[in-house]
């Protein structure tokens, strides 16, 4: 009987197409988008603008020396532009013809600059909108780097006249090397994205079944029909969860299938840009067998969960429109729980943590994404999501054996 429950509430969810697709093909599309999509975006405008050329305003002298290298371009060996120099262009002011747009960025020096390192020291002025990433990436970061270059040239110089080698200026380098585990090298800083969107997919797919299976049926009168035929009230309510679960299970695949084929596709579509920009925007997700078994295991425990507290709560709606105003809300206990994720390296992560319903799933799924997730730390995910189905499944039983809440009109 919870078989045939379960199948007549999915029949009738499969019914409509717009809920097929937001189980299905919405997590396949919107997930790539995100991991994908948005770092080749980025990468390609800020690779645009090291290739473009921008005009930069000038007020006041500049050495000769500097004036070559912010307009020469750098080349690649096989004459591939590398990075565009600038057009040098005279303004009278420097802050107007940035903020009118007549040019990117703005030079001004109140006196004449050393040509020669140890002879005077010089200040220069460098306007630009700074809370502008174009500008950021643009003219602003090729004159940042360009006159950090040619301080370096002149100081250069200068010890060779005085019998030094460049060496001098660093007797100390640093090199920096990783020590974080590969998994979460590829994860990149942008990997709490991807137990957001997953726990928002379940949600999304799990809403469709169980918004039609409470206030749908209570909305067409079908409901009444099924409490007065000879099945237990036990059977009904664990019908009614298990494919509201199966739902959201549907979804929460096709979203791991979407972010494993970003991954694979990120790994051949950025192999050729820059490794520090890639691990920054990363949200790449590759599961060890280990890694596996354990998202299969929070998933499904956060799928239940997420069905009962559904079930619960829409029980208690006159109609399907009042239902959706009661599990709107619960977008929001997801989404701002997950944007903290991206401080979990701040946080403490102690067995408390995960103790915590859906946030310490959140937590655990995100640990899985950079290796790091122990077996203590996904069973406590996993057991507290199943005492708390328990006790919402309970509650909507006792919901469901109420007159004043079966027939609330």
């Amino acid at each position: 009987m919870l078989w045939k429950i379960a199948r007549r509430d999915l029949l009738s969810t499969i019914r409509d197409r717009r809920t097929l697709t937001s189980t299905i093909l919405i997590p396949l599309l919107l997930i790539p988008l995100f991991t994908l999509g948005l770092p080749l975006l980025l990468g390609k405008l800020i690779g645009g603008q090291a290739e473009s050329r921008q005009k930069v305003g000038v007020v006041g002298t500049l050495p000769a020396g500097l004036r070559d290298a912010l307009t020469r371009d750098e080349k690649t060996p096989d004459g591939k532009t590398l990075r565009a120099g600038v057009e040098l262009v005279n303004v009278t002011n420097p802050l107007k013809a940035v903020q009118s747009g007549e040019v990117d960025a703005a030079l001004k020096t109140a006196r004449a600059l050393p040509a020669r390192a140890g002879d005077s020291t010089g200040e220069l002025e460098l306007y630009a909108k700074l809370s502008n990433l174009k500008a950021q990436t643009g003219a602003y970061a090729k004159v940042q780097a360009t006159v950090e270059a040619y301080n370096k040239t002149l100081t250069v110089e200068r010890l060779k006249s005085l019998g030094l080698s460049a060496a001098a200026l660093t007797p100390i380098s640093v090199t920096s090397v990783d020590a974080s585990p590969p998994q979460e090298q590829k994860s990149g800083q942008l990997g709490f994205l991807i137990p957001m969107l997953m726990l928002q997919f379940i949600l999304s797919g799990a809403m469709a079944t169980a918004l039609d299976a409470t206030a749908g049926e209570k909305e067409r009168g079908t409901l009444e029909s099924l409490l007065v035929s000879p099945v237990r009230r036990s059977e009904v309510v664990a019908g009614k969860l298990l494919s509201t679960t199966l739902t959201a299970l549907v979804t929460a695949t096709f979203s791991l299938i979407g972010f494993l084929l970003a991954g694979l596709a990120s790994s051949v579509l950025m192999r050729g840009m820059d490794q520090e920009f890639t691990q920054a925007m990363g949200g790449q997700l590759t599961l060890t067998a280990g890694g596996l078994i354990a998202m299969i295991g929070i998933v499904l425990s956060v799928a239940l969960l997420i069905s009962a507290i559904l079930i619960a709560l829409c029980i208690y709606a006159r109609s399907y429109k009042e239902a959706q105003t009661y599990v709107t809300p619960l977008s929001l206990l997801i989404v701002l729980p997950a944007v903290t994720l991206q401080f979990s390296d701040f946080l403490k992560k102690g067995d408390a943590l995960y103790a915590v319903p859906l946030f310490g799933s959140m937590i655990g799924i995100l640990d899985i994404v950079k290796g790091t997730l122990t077996p203590g730390h996904a069973l406590t995910a996993i057991v507290v999501n199943l005492v708390g189905t328990l006790l919402l499944a309970l509650l909507a039983l006792r919901s469901f054996g109420r007159e004043e809440v079966i027939f609330r009109n």
